[in-house]
């Protein structure tokens, strides 16, 4: 009787970044689901989701860079890329860039690099929502930067307000189906990035448009009905004269310090803008637009603005900077006589403080109804605030906030994974320029105990490229960038206190003699070891995970060695099996640089000669389980098989099959087998014959697509493994063989573009769990995204 292997898959962990564009993410209109760019992706994250899981899941669909997300409703959003689809990729909207999108009523509105503004109609057909071009607004040779859409106060008639590269605000209105350009609105003195509308809570209220500018200011802007009759109180400009005398007086002398001679100082303009909108039904009406307040508060300029949900009472305004602060801005009510004013002041403020570090702030959100305030940052990362009461923003006098834990993930393709040596954590390198290193906290619920995957540090941050890691032990590890040197990093005490506080590892460590953290000097490249204690982790007696602004600064690894050899930059790393051994390689273009250099870990000393034979770059190095041979694959269309000697490894092997570069390779964990990865879309599977040193193809696995990546998993109880391959597109699939028929291999499971990847699959790394029945997949790609996957494991 024959038995069927059956897997399905779920996810455990997800690290994505938010991509560098202030309207690449978007909150739904209940307040609870962040949909949001990463690369060509759109990620997930329940922020109301009480185990804090991060990201849940990566939509597909889009060729370019996603640079907008809007939502529609709570279960339809318009997405926009750099290449100009729309609407999920299903539309060419424009034929460059798309920099700014809005969504309101019936109408999207997208903004392109092709220096035009378009309004579709949104419709629904059998089921399906469809998108059709109603108009173009012509820019004349200037870019949009921002779009806003509502209707105007007292009204249906809608009002479309466009912020582009000229420090203007255009203004146009929705007369007769067709939008018309009504009035410019000036004062800005540099490009307005950012627009949001405050819908009027009451009837008689006026409807507030508030801009962001590089300029660093906010200005708002009041919407009113057109009254024509004036009180004997007002002058000809309809402000009050006591308003005019006592309030804008003392204003504008507060401006004085701010004035800059050469550029003129701030524009403080009390102009009234009439605008009249012709309707079918109400016949015509005129309406205002009068400058209200400015708003002084960042350092740099405005990136993004964002109104507290209409729930609020208070109106408070959202705004993040490249200055990295977030702001709270908010009305102070001013009685004068028997009038009422607003002056608007900064009522919160979080972030860091000393300038534009790491780029600052790109975009903001309100979440939960306006309790939370959420933020991502150039490099991708969120923070988020939480206020302590619900509520908060109904009474800004008592109310308190904390940051909590938020997400994040490599900002660019993610070049390597390694498992540590018993499965704890996992590391991750990318061309971000950052090694980070993610573990599994317990987290306790009613049923059971589960694990919540986060990121718990940031042990390099670097000045190269970083393309490869492997872990030397459980608290070391080494890693190659863009340069000619290997890395090698020891964990300092506070990390280890992390992880014991956490309950993700009970390793045992001597902390005698090892170091608290460590920091990078000025115009360094290397992490020198501190024994400062810094306030902010509490001498690593924190229970709770670090959040980003903490893994960028005190998570750093010390760096204890340096490995030097190589002509050019590194290209692989491997450690062996007993991690007595390290071998590496780097760019080459002649065999005298596509070599593998094995070094002693003990003395870091050079292992024997280098192993020479391949005449171009070698792509991948791999131990056997019992060291005895060492795999290299390369450019070259070979792999070579060097065997340990009693003075270095010797060749003993060679093969050039694959008809182009062979990406990757993998022994099985029995040492009896290995597997190569090409780019001529086929994965072959090795198996030593009777003769000595010689090895045949047992197997030819082909596929649709180049091959990029390949990983073995132990055997189980019943004596199957399985391997994973990794395609040049993204997908990963899993093939199943019993041991001892290594001659047949049967595809169990697929994961398509979704489940994993949209992009070249770097590398596939396997982890063991309690349940024998419960396999880890981890994979990290081009497209940014590091994933780990639980393959669950059934018998029919």
């Amino acid at each position: 009787m024959t038995t069927t292997c059956i897997l399905s898959e779920s996810t455990a962990y997800i690290s994505a970044s938010a991509n560098r564009h202030s309207h690449a993410a978007d909150i739904s209109p209940s307040g609870s689901t962040v949909a949001f760019g990463s690369s060509k992706l759109i990620a997930f994250w329940d922020v109301t989701d009480p185990s804090d899981r991060g990201v849940y899941e990566t939509l597909p669909g889009h060729d370019g860079l996603v640079t907008c997300v809007q939502f529609v409703r709570e279960d339809l959003f318009v997405s926009a890329d750099d290449k100009g689809w729309a609407s999920d990729a299903s539309i060419q909207a424009h034929d460059k860039a798309i920099s700014s999108l809005c969504v309101f009523d019936q109408f999207v509105t997208t903004g392109s690099s092709d220096a035009s503004v378009k309004i579709w109609n949104i419709r629904q057909v059998d089921h399906k929502v469809e998108l059709s071009e109603s108009q173009i607004i012509s820019l004349r040779a200037r870019y949009p930067l921002a779009l806003a859409l509502t209707y105007l106060p007292q009204s249906k008639a809608i009002i479309l307000a466009i912020a582009a590269t000229d420090q203007k605000i255009h203004v146009y209105t929705c007369s007769e189906n067709t939008f018309v350009p009504s009035v410019v609105l000036p004062g800005h003195e540099d490009w307005v990035r950012a627009l949001a509308f405050r819908t009027p809570p009451l009837q008689q209220d006026a409807l507030v448009l508030a801009s962001g500018s590089q300029d660093g200011t906010i200005r708002l802007w009041n919407v009113e009905v057109l009254v024509k009759a004036k009180s004997q109180e007002s002058d000809a400009s309809g402000v009050p004269d006591q308003l005019n005398d006592e309030l804008l007086d003392a204003f504008e002398a507060s401006l004085g310090d701010l004035t800059d001679a050469e550029e003129g100082g701030r524009q403080i303009s009390l102009k009234r803008h009439v605008l009249t909108v012709k309707s079918e039904l109400s016949g015509s009406q005129q309406f205002t637009i009068t400058f209200d307040a400015l708003l002084i508060g960042h350092e740099a300029g405005v990136t993004s603005l964002s109104w507290s949900p209409s729930s609020s009472s208070t109106p408070t305004l959202l705004s993040t900077s490249t200055d990295s602060s977030l702001i709270l801005w908010s009305p102070s009510t001013i009685l004068a006589s028997h009038l009422t004013s607003s002056i608007w002041i900064n009522r919160q403020r979080f972030g860091d403080v000393g300038g534009q570090r790491l780029g600052g702030f790109v975009g903001g959100l309100w979440a939960r109804g306006g309790n939370d305030a959420l933020a991502w940052g150039w490099n991708g990362g969120w923070r988020r605030w939480q206020c302590a009461s619900d509520g908060s923003v109904q009474n800004s006098s008592i109310e308190s906030w904390t940051e909590i834990g938020a997400i994040g993930g490599h900002n660019g393709p993610v070049k390597d994974i390694d498992w540590s040596p018993q499965g704890e954590y996992l590391i991750s390198v990318g061309i971000d320029q950052t090694t980070r290193i993610h573990g599994a906290t317990p987290v306790q619920r009613s049923d059971n105990t589960s694990e919540v995957w986060h990121e718990l540090g940031r042990p390099q941050v670097h000045g190269y490229d970083i393309v490869g890691a492997a872990f030397l032990d459980p608290w070391r590890f080494a890693s190659i960038a863009d340069e000619k040197i290997v890395r090698v990093f020891e964990a300092p005490r506070n990390f280890i206190n992390l992880l014991s506080n956490l309950n993700v590892s009970d390793l045992a460590a001597d902390d005698a003699s090892r170091p608290f953290a460590a920091s990078v000097p000025p115009l360094g490249l290397s992490n020198k070891a501190t024994s400062e204690v810094s306030q902010s982790n509490n001498g690593g007696e924190t229970r709770r995970r670090p959040y980003e602004g903490e893994l960028v600064a005190i998570t750093l690894w010390p760096e204890i060695e340096k490995v030097f050899g190589h002509g050019y930059e590194s290209i692989s790393l491997a450690v062996s099996t007993s991690k007595r051994m390290l071998a590496t390689s780097c760019k080459a273009t002649s065999a005298e640089h596509a070599v593998v250099r094995v070094y002693d870990v003990e003395t870091w000393r050079p292992f024997g000669s280098v192993l020479a034979g391949h005449t171009l770059t070698v792509t991948r190095i791999a131990f056997s389980p019992d060291d005895r041979y060492i795999l290299s694959v390369s450019r070259d269309r070979t792999w070579r098989l060097f065997e340990k000697g009693d003075n270095g490894y010797l060749p003993i092997a060679a093969d050039k099959s694959h008809g182009r570069i062979i990406w990757d390779c993998a022994w099985s964990h029995e040492g009896d087998i290995f597997a190569t990865a090409s780019r001529d879309k086929t994965v072959k599977i090795w198996t030593s014959t009777d003769e000595a040193g010689k090895w045949t193809a047992g197997t030819t696995l082909k596929f649709k697509e180049a091959a990029t990546s390949v990983a073995f998993c132990p055997k189980d109880e019943s004596g199957r493994r399985w391997l994973a391959v990794g395609s040049e597109t993204g997908e990963v699939f899993i093939h199943s063989s019993l041991m001892g028929t290594a001659a047949e291999w049967d595809l169990v499971l697929s994961l398509d573009n979704k489940n994993a990847h949209v992009d070249h699959v770097h590398r596939l790394a396997w982890r063991a769990t309690k349940d024998p029945n419960k396999k880890q997949l981890a994979s990290c790609s081009e497209d940014g995204t590091l994933k780990i996957l639980i393959v669950q494991v059934g018998v029919d």
